[in-house]
């Protein structure tokens, strides 16, 4: 907005001059607040789909197995209370989560949808699959029509198999920080900073900047991450660090 009056006011002083200043001013100042509430309202709607896109496909994955688990309704549940979903928003998440369960619920035009929304961003697709793989993963095991299922989500989104064994590596480091560190843990962290176990040690640190960097959440809010999903994006960072120490450690010791 401050660039739109100051364009603006030079704009006037230079035909009208301290009169012109003031018009100037004011004219930008007004176009300023109509372009910032548009721009808010194109973001909230933005992020109602990306919300409503996320439960219709959770729907969708949770079915692919034949079944629907009281986990899998579980984690639902607890991601509309972590995402402190109430009243009118939480009942369209349950509604779009229904609809994805549908026999008639056209998945490839939702990952289309998604597509759109996300902008071609790819650490939003990523935060999109991430929850997908909580979902379905609730009842300890991950299906092998599920696992499929996930990897079409994922291309259809325009992640590639590398992103979804990144992710699937963060899930497995945030198990194993509760129960200690191991060899597969290392290797998850790897997988998780996106380097191979024999990169040196500035590269680890560069990969590991870079992507706290991309993760923010005030980075992502800015992309378009709904604000009820901040929680999330911080523990995603929460693991980048987490996996980022647990080399450090395991290089040092």
């Amino acid at each position: 907005m401050l660039f739109l009056i100051i364009i603006f006011a030079l704009i006037g002083l230079a035909f009208g001059g301290p009169v012109g200043l003031l018009i100037g001013g004011g004219l930008g100042w007004w176009l300023g607040k109509r372009l910032s509430r548009r721009l808010n309202i194109a973001r909230m709607r933005i992020q109602e789909g990306f919300l409503e896109s996320i439960f219709s496909v959770m729907g969708c994955l949770c079915q692919a197995d034949g079944k629907v688990t009281d986990g899998e309704l579980d984690v639902a549940e607890k991601l509309f209370d972590q995402m402190h979903l109430q009243g009118e928003q939480r009942a369209k998440a349950r509604a779009a989560f229904e609809r994805g369960r549908a026999d008639d619920f056209d998945l490839e035009a939702e990952l289309a949808n998604v597509n759109r929304l996300t902008q071609r961003q790819p650490v939003l697709r990523q935060v999109f699959i991430q929850v997908q793989l909580t979902a379905i993963a609730a009842d300890g095991v991950l299906h092998p029509a599920e696992h499929e299922m996930i990897l079409r989500v994922a291309r259809g989104v325009g992640c590639s198999d590398a992103e979804v064994q990144q992710i699937e590596a963060m899930l497995h480091g945030a198990a194993a920080n509760s129960q200690g560190a191991s060899e597969e843990a290392l290797k998850d962290a790897y997988r998780v900073l996106g380097v191979s176990d024999d990169a040196s040690d500035a590269e680890i640190k560069k990969a590991y900047r870079r992507l706290m960097s991309q993760n923010h959440p005030d980075k992502l809010a800015g992309k378009g991450l709904p604000e009820s999903m901040r929680d999330i994006a911080q523990a995603r960072t929460s693991e980048i660090g987490n996996a980022y120490e647990r080399i450090r450690e395991a290089r040092e010791g």
